[in-house]
């Protein structure tokens, strides 16, 4: 993609962003004010599952918020940075604030001092069962942003031998002297202490 094509694809993903956000502002203040005030009967039948109704659509609109906010990162660290360490720093934005968002709302459900124990030990899961992960993806965007390695690069690491096909945010793809393709961890290919070139 050119250059001149960013900042389009920046404002583009912006108002993407904001759409969401007043979607969400606006939907919601039609279910939960304008039709139990407007439609008599409403408010007794909606009243019971009006906190299952408020979950469904900060989960619902909370998701497309969340990937607003990793597109507009996306497209903004472009300007700068190629695609393969723009898409790393996206999915990292997205891993986050889906785990942000899964703990808000378990929280807000709970409600009060039990809602904050709720949504800090959801965090908790969501971290340690993400940690290999983030870990990973932490590393690729350290390949990306520092270079250790290069595509086209003749190397031997974590015990391949092979040029560098693609880094990636998880892998570096290593096409090995028999033709072979290995993934490497970008984890292990950071923590390695020899990279021969």
């Amino acid at each position: 993609m050119s250059q001149e094509n960013i900042p389009s694809k920046i404002r583009s993903a912006m108002v993407s962003l904001v759409l969401w956000i007043a979607l969400y502002i606006v939907v919601s203040a039609l279910i939960f004010t304008a039709l139990p005030s407007y439609i008599p009967g409403f408010k007794g039948l909606f009243e019971p599952y009006s906190s299952y109704v408020g979950i469904g659509l900060a989960l619902a609109f909370g998701y497309m918020i969340v990937r607003g906010v990793s597109n507009l990162v996306y497209w903004m660290l472009r300007l700068r940075h190629p695609h393969s360490t723009a898409a790393a720093v996206r999915s990292i934005f997205t891993i986050l604030g889906i785990g942000a968002l899964a703990a808000g709302i378990a929280g807000g459900a709970a409600g009060g001092a039990a809602g904050v124990a709720l949504g800090g030990f959801i965090g908790m899961v969501i971290g340690f069962a993400t940690q290999q992960v983030l870990g990973q993806a932490v590393a690729g965007l350290f390949v990306l942003l520092v270079r250790p390695v290069r595509i086209g690069d003749y190397v031997a690491v974590a015990g391949e031998q092979g040029v560098v096909e693609d880094i990636t945010t998880l892998f570096t793809m290593i096409r090995k002297d028999d033709g072979t393709l290995a993934l490497i961890p970008n984890n292990q290919l950071v923590g390695s202490k020899d990279i021969h070139n």
